[in-house]
């Protein structure tokens, strides 16, 4: 047994990788076998698989209705046990079999007023972290509530489509299913940094855009070509995203050594006005655990707004 395998091996794992219900909790011990999973150096190892999530709190302007709105931006990395064939996080891990497989988790958390009424978004992915053997995000989903009302979008992956299902309280949305063909999401393009050393493929990539671009700018959903660039500093890489067919450009900047932190990303739809996230604070903390009114200090110590 060589010695990446042996500290793989030796690796306890926290099975607390992501919210557990009030009634349960339990620490599972995965071991990520070599010749299954691609590999994984200790740093990483040691960072991701801690008992821990990365919290990461953003300032927020958010281009709505031809104004700039104040907001805040909440991203959660996590790696996580999911299932394959059920696209859950698995409660068992350690009787999956070949169904576990392991997936770095990213909620982005994102909210602000409009007026006298705020909004609400959530979207989760859920990425390979062995993304040879499994190229494509296996789930994403979007909810967005303001109070008009609210819509749901969800992308399963099967086979080399994703099943799309769309719910929505507005007529002209109504409740939609159909297959889109497989490519990168742009929700994704952050875990990949993460997971892939700070990099993204450059040049002319296939990638279905966001599911937030979807809904504001009232686009069906599709894969599109997209142009992806990179200039480097002394200690930052950007990344930008423009779409060759929609007029929407997405620039991330990302630290250009471990753990790869996203510093900050813009959206521009070509309005005039330019949507933009700063990180503020980034912490690790098993917040699933953290429930109390004593853990109200870690908002603080997160610079989250009450």
């Amino acid at each position: 047994m060589n010695s990446l395998l042996k500290v793989i091996c030796c690796l306890t794992i926290s099975s607390c990788l992501a919210c557990q219900s009030d009634k349960k909790s339990t620490t599972e011990t995965i071991l990520v076998k070599e010749q299954k999973t691609m590999q994984r150096s200790s740093e990483f190892n040691e960072y991701w698989y801690s008992g821990t999530a990365e919290l990461n709190s953003y300032t927020l302007k958010q281009s709505r209705y031809g104004e700039i709105r104040e907001g805040e931006v909440v991203l959660v990395f996590v790696t996580e046990p999911f299932s394959l064939s059920k696209q859950v996080k698995l409660d068992n891990p350690k009787e999956a079999g070949e169904d576990l497989v392991p997936v770095m988790k990213l909620n982005h958390v994102r909210k602000f007023t409009t007026g006298i009424y705020d909004y609400s978004i959530v979207t989760s992915s859920f990425t390979p972290v062995d993304f040879q053997k499994h190229p494509n995000t296996l789930k994403l989903n979007t909810s967005i509530q303001e109070w008009c009302g609210h819509t749901f979008t969800q992308l399963n992956l099967d086979g080399n489509n994703y099943a799309f299902k769309q719910f929505s309280y507005f007529e002209a949305d109504g409740d939609t299913e159909k297959t889109i063909p497989a490519a990168m999401l742009e929700e994704e393009l952050m875990t990949r940094i993460r997971l892939n050393k700070g990099q993204l493929p450059l040049g002319e990539v296939d990638i279905i855009f966001s599911t937030i671009y979807s809904r504001f700018a009232y686009k069906d959903l599709e894969a599109t070509k997209a142009e992806i660039t990179k200039t480097e500093q002394d200690s930052t890489i950007r990344y930008n995203i423009a779409y060759l067919s929609y007029d929407r450009k997405v620039s991330i900047e990302v630290e250009k050594n471990f753990p790869y932190k996203i510093l900050s990303w813009t959206e521009d739809d070509g309005d005039g006005l330019v949507t933009e996230a700063r990180l503020k604070k980034s912490i690790q903390e098993p917040y699933w655990s953290q429930k109390k009114l004593s853990d109200e200090v870690k908002r603080t110590e997160l610079q989250l707004e009450k």
